[in-house]
């Protein structure tokens, strides 16, 4: 029953060929007709990646409302699993890289962080289970939940990774077509070499064989859906760009398909007749700032794009609150937005009040008739106030990876900030982790070396102070039993002792056997700072010397 479904899917989506066609913006794609290949992968590229870049990561979910709720409901639409949960709340959900942000390295600083074409609500549950593996077919699962699979991957697929993820048949050419879209957008990303499983650095094709064939065949069994049209449209009014595999599928084949070497056009593509058309932004778009704090302001940049535009565009804010919005410029010249690269236009929201403010921005002139309109929205909220909160052990720590974990704050929370310190020979190496939940999973854990964690919360730009120091140190901590009453955990510059009850007239001693240091009493989680060295413990209860090294 499924594959008519799809059949019958397919037919109707075939039939509406012009209508949805209709719906593309004209012009948009004319600087990919008469490209092939490469050239036409790197046009499309040179397209999509000039877009207008949410407010924040933490606001996603406010977008999620508007792109990935099912029609004429509240119901999230998710494609990770059948979970009935509802909007506005976001409990029990991620906002999950479909496109694994680890492959690219992590980096927060570019647009595929935010990027809504592959960002997508998931349940927490499945989120974890899929974590950063490659798409695939399962073909033994360790995880399934009746909507996607991890698991085994079948023979010549997986590209070595340990686990594979399968969406369910109903999505597996949503998923492909994200993935094309990622790997044409962001062609100058340099993938990081630990999770090239499906992609080759960024030379075309950049996608490895294996998956080019499996995403082609995910792509051509599953066609393009009235879900994705409908959202492709939603994520232009918000980042003013398209993902071109769901306007035009077609592209793919020219790109990885069977019609690769062949040049694309436009269905009804015509040379420009030389009219003056003013590409993005979009009519009646909304450039959502969000919640702001009162006194501080939040920067966002419009992308321009046109052809055959004249004189200078003349840009206008009008509203009831205009004044909490402001422009870098009120004129651009019209050769600035023709230009191949565009032109970018800095707004800013600057709230003198709480409360919801609203404004719009027209721009006329340069040709176009009339006028357009761009929506200007932002939320003035109070400076919040943010207290610490207390970090916990570590939990299920195995031979490479643990999973951070704290109390949750009395405080509403953005996201909270894990700062991870790695303890080598003669340095320490410090990152920042950015996590949804009161947890984290550190995946890239070594025994061999010692490391510690805090965390702080942020909200509205703002942070808490940094909990108290949590150190993990799965190799450094000799287990309490009844033979051995007392352990050990190294900490930087000395040692924390592991013990159930407390132990009296502790000695420490040197390899030379000098005694360095005498303590009358010793309680779980007493800390003594010692040189660099080897040295042995005893206690009255401790017979047995326990070694320690400090580093």
């Amino acid at each position: 029953m499924k594959l008519n479904t799809r059949a019958l899917l397919t037919m109707l989506l075939l039939a509406a060929t012009v209508t949805i066609s209709a719906e593309i913006p004209g012009r948009y794609y004319s600087s990919a007709n008469g490209k092939s290949g490469s050239e036409l992968k790197t046009a499309l590229s040179n397209l999509i990646y000039n877009h207008t870049q949410v407010s924040s990561y933490s606001d996603l979910p406010r977008y999620f409302q508007r792109t990935d709720v099912y029609p004429n409901s509240n119901r999230w639409w998710d494609m990770y699993s059948n979970i009935k949960l509802y909007a506005p709340s976001f409990s029990g959900l991620n906002r999950e890289h479909s496109f694994p942000k680890s492959w690219w390295g992590g980096l927060t600083t570019t647009p595929a962080y935010t990027d809504l074409n592959h960002l997508y609500p998931s349940e927490m549950a499945a989120n974890t289970a899929k974590s950063n593996y490659p798409l695939a077919t399962v073909s033994q699962s360790t995880f399934d939940n009746g909507v996607v699979k991890v698991g085994y991957a079948v023979a010549g697929q997986g590209g070595g990774a340990a686990r594979v993820f399968e969406p369910a048949d109903e999505y597996k050419g949503d998923f492909a077509r994200t993935y094309f879209y990622m790997v044409t957008c962001y062609q100058n990303l340099t993938w990081n070499k630990s999770y090239m499983w499906m992609l080759q650095q960024n030379v075309y094709p950049t996608l490895t064989p294996w998956a080019q064939q499996l995403l082609l065949k995910w792509h051509r069994d599953d066609p393009v859906s009235q879900k994705e049209l409908d959202r492709n449209e939603e994520v232009y009014k918000i980042q003013n760009n398209r993902n071109p595999f769901i306007d035009y599928p077609q592209l793919v084949e020219y790109i990885w398909g069977n019609k690769v070497g062949e040049v694309f056009y436009e269905e009804n593509a015509q040379e420009p007749a030389g009219d003056p058309l003013l590409i993005t932004p979009v009519q009646d778009m909304a450039l959502d700032f969000n919640e702001v704090a009162v006194g501080n302001n939040s920067v966002s940049r419009l992308y321009f794009k046109g052809e055959f535009l004249t004189g200078r565009l003349e840009l206008t804010i009008t509203g009831a609150d205009r004044a909490m919005f402001s422009l870098d410029t009120k004129v651009i010249q019209s050769s600035l937005v023709n230009a191949a690269a565009g032109y970018w236009l800095t707004v800013t929201y600057k709230p003198t009040s709480e409360g919801v403010h609203s404004a719009k921005l027209i721009i006329s002139e340069g040709g176009i008739p009339g006028s357009r309109g761009v929506f200007l929205k932002g939320e003035g909220c109070p400076v919040p106030t943010l207290t610490a909160f207390k970090a916990l052990p570590a939990e299920d720590i195995t031979d490479n990876s643990y999973t951070a974990c704290w109390e949750e704050p009395a405080q509403v929370v953005d996201y909270y900030l894990v700062t991870r310190t790695r303890y080598l020979p003669g340095q320490a190496e410090t990152e920042v982790l950015q996590a949804e939940t009161n947890s984290l999973l550190i995946d890239d854990y070594d025994p061999s070396v010692s490391e510690s964690y805090n965390v702080c919360s942020v909200r509205l730009g703002y942070r808490s102070p940094a909990s108290n120091e949590i150190y993990v140190d799965r190799a450094g901590i000799i287990g309490v039993t009844d033979d051995l009453p007392l352990g050990t955990a190294w900490i930087p510059g000395g040692v924390r002792f592991v013990c159930q009850t407390p132990h009296e007239n502790v000695t420490i001693y040197d390899m030379q056997g000098r005694a360095v240091m005498q303590l009358e009493r010793v309680d779980n989680n007493t800390e003594v700072l010692l040189p660099v060295g080897v040295y042995v413990v005893t206690s009255s209860r401790c017979h047995t010397p326990t070694r320690i090294v400090v580093h």
